[in-house]
């Protein structure tokens, strides 16, 4: 491993970018040929990007994993029983109004289906997969929820808007712990799976992606609504809240945060990257937003730093991101706590380069 440039954070989000496409083709891109969100985040995140230094090189590379899966009428797989599906919609949009390809508008409309599909608790929450009955899990907020606003604005569907918003006040009613400010992984209304507290139906820990991505969806809620609309004070309040929340668990060290939030003084928990690197894009949105101050600020420098002195870096000057938590279903404290994780797993990097955008808008 070699020593590490002096770079801006844009600078290493375009370097985390051209890692990942030196190795892989677009539609390569882990799991290869799928419709999933580890490749909608990372894309999102260089979508960022391409906006900021309009580098075609990364339009080329987001339009390229869309088309060899979308084909010319708009047909393509994708899971029809889960929320995760949705993300990656989010790329269809500057598509559309950048190309006008039809195919694109129907795949947009086929996701947006999914929404009068989806299985729904008495509140009308979206179960997260068909496979977790009555479930809502925090990251389906952002797996979801931006794509509604999205399309609500895009497509004049104010329906779809009421309904995203409602779901976040579902999350948040069921969820947030009053006390901490943070909120847990799920919420199970039925009480059937395992880990649901009998009287409450939470699971019983903080896990911290799952956090980082309801903190990303609250955040990106807010670029989506205009001034006055409806229930945006009250998300408004809800970012500021969770920005406060978040610095009280920061690792004071290495500025990075523990899977299991609250819990840092257990030895068998461990700092974990990709929730660092969300808590660092919401702290700085927060603080963009003017929604926290310099105390929040600060944090979100001290996590960035950690990520940066944690990052590796070869001979070729790829950079890699390590103690990412793969994929992870609700649980008690030693389902999070043994884990494995992996090097540069896409909803890692791809929380990294939205990290590293939001500090760069910052003026860092």
């Amino acid at each position: 491993m070699t020593e590490k440039a002096n770079y801006s954070p844009m600078d290493w989000a375009a370097a985390a970018c051209d890692s990942l496409m030196a190795s892989y083709l677009p539609e390569e891109l882990p799991p290869a040929g799928r419709w999933h969100y580890h490749q909608g985040v990372f894309l999102c995140g260089m979508e960022e990007l391409w906006l900021v230094n309009r580098d075609e090189r990364y339009e080329a590379y987001i339009k390229r994993y869309v088309d060899k899966l979308i084909d010319e009428n708009g047909n393509f797989a994708f899971a029809r029983d889960e929320l995760d599906a949705i993300q990656p919609g989010l790329l269809l949009f500057r598509l559309d109004e950048r190309y006008g390809e039809r195919k694109y508008r129907v795949a947009l409309e086929k996701l947006r289906s999914l929404f009068q599909t989806l299985n729904r608790t008495s509140e009308g929450g979206f179960w997260h997969k068909d496979k977790y009955a009555y479930n809502m899990w925090l990251d389906g907020l952002y797996m979801g929820g931006v794509f509604a606003l999205k399309y609500a604005n895009a497509y004049g569907d104010d329906g779809l808007r009421a309904t995203a918003l409602h779901q976040e006040r579902l999350m948040r009613h069921a969820m947030k712990d009053n006390e901490t400010g943070l909120l847990y992984h799920a919420w199970d209304e039925s009480r059937r799976m395992p880990w649901a507290d009998a009287a409450t139906g939470r699971s019983p820990e903080f896990w911290g992606r799952s956090i980082g991505w309801y903190g990303l969806a609250v955040a990106q809620f807010l670029d989506e609504l205009e001034d006055g609309a409806e229930g945006k004070q009250e998300l408004q309040a809800e970012l500021a809240s969770l920005a406060k929340a978040l610095v009280q668990y920061q690792d004071e060290a290495t500025g990075l945060w523990y899977q299991v939030v609250d819990k840092g003084h257990l030895e068998d928990n461990w700092l974990e990257t990709s929730c660092t690197a969300l808590f660092v894009y919401t702290l700085a949105k927060a603080c963009r937003l003017g929604l926290a101050g310099e105390e929040e600020l600060a944090a979100a420098r001290r996590g960035y730093e950690g990520l940066i002195n944690v990052l590796l870096v070869d001979e070729s000057g790829r950079v890699e991101l390590p103690d990412i938590c793969i994929g992870t279903p609700a649980g008690d404290y030693e389902n999070y706590v043994t884990r494995p994780t992996s090097s540069n797993d896409l909803h890692g990097v791809g929380a990294f380069v939205l990290a590293c955008m939001e500090l760069e808008k910052a003026g860092e």
